[in-house]
Formats: C-alpha cells, structure tokens, sequence
C-alpha cells in the first residue's frame, strides 16, 4: 500500500510538472491583440520571457508598413531607433500560474509600466499597471497564424 501511494505522489509530481511546463511554454510565439493593432512576438531568453512589437497601428506611419521613430523615449539616445523589432516586454517570469515581474514599453506614449500575462482558454492577458495590479488596464490577445 505504502508503495502505491509513493508511486501514485511521483506519478502527480511528473503530470504537474509537465502541465507547468506546457503553461509555461504556451506564451512562447506570435501574438495579436484582439483589437487586431499589435503584434507581439514572445520569446524566451534564459529562465526570462522577453516581447518584441512586429506590427502596431500606433506604431507604423499611415503607409502601415513604415516604422515610427521612439520620439517619446525618455532616454534621448534612443529616440531615432525604429519602433518595429524593438523590445517591449522584458523581465517576465514564470510563477507556476503566470507570468509576472516583468515591465513593458508603452512606445506610443514613451511611459514604463510593471505587467503580467496569464493565458486562459488559448487568450493571453496582458496587464500592465503602476504599482498594484489592481489598477490597470488588461489587453487580449489571441495566436497570430
């Protein structure tokens, strides 16, 4: 009987583990907001999880193909680079739940916010805030392709 049960608790070790993994894994890849005026491409560098804008309807001139420059960045050195290919979201990290910890780069408005993604029902939740959770704004996106 002992046995069993020792089994039985590795058995539900190896299956939650693999499940985080799964949940962990999931963001990885090309996002569109369900507004369809983003695109993000998430991706993981070490044990972080780092976005980077292909596409956005604030971000491109009205051609929607020519990059906007970062002119609101509040580092002067950086306000002649593309917006298109740069990094917005950096820092994030997997909780076993979500992602958390993490910062992105509202380029259209040059301003840094604290966020966290979380992924329900195939939809990734962004939410971007200051200082708590509670008060901010959360984006829906859905896989591009």
């Amino acid at each position: 009987m002992k046995v069993v049960k020792l089994l039985l608790i590795i058995l539900m070790g190896m299956v939650s583990k693999t499940f985080a993994q799964a949940g962990e894994n999931a963001i990885i890849g090309v996002w569109e907001s369900d507004k369809k005026d983003v695109q993000l491409e998430i991706y993981k560098e070490g044990s972080k999880y780092y976005g980077k804008y292909l596409w956005g309807a604030e971000i491109v001139e009205k051609d929607g193909i020519t990059s906007k420059k970062d002119t609101k960045n509040p580092d002067p050195k950086l306000r002649l680079r593309n917006l298109i290919g740069i990094v917005s979201l950096t820092g994030l990290t997997w909780n076993g739940e979500e992602f958390v910890d993490g910062k992105i780069y509202n380029a259209p408005s040059g301003d840094y916010y604290s966020c966290k993604i979380w992924i329900k029902d195939n939809k990734l939740y962004l939410r971007g805030f200051m200082g708590i959770s509670l008060l901010g704004k959360t984006a829906t996106f859905h896989h591009y392709k």
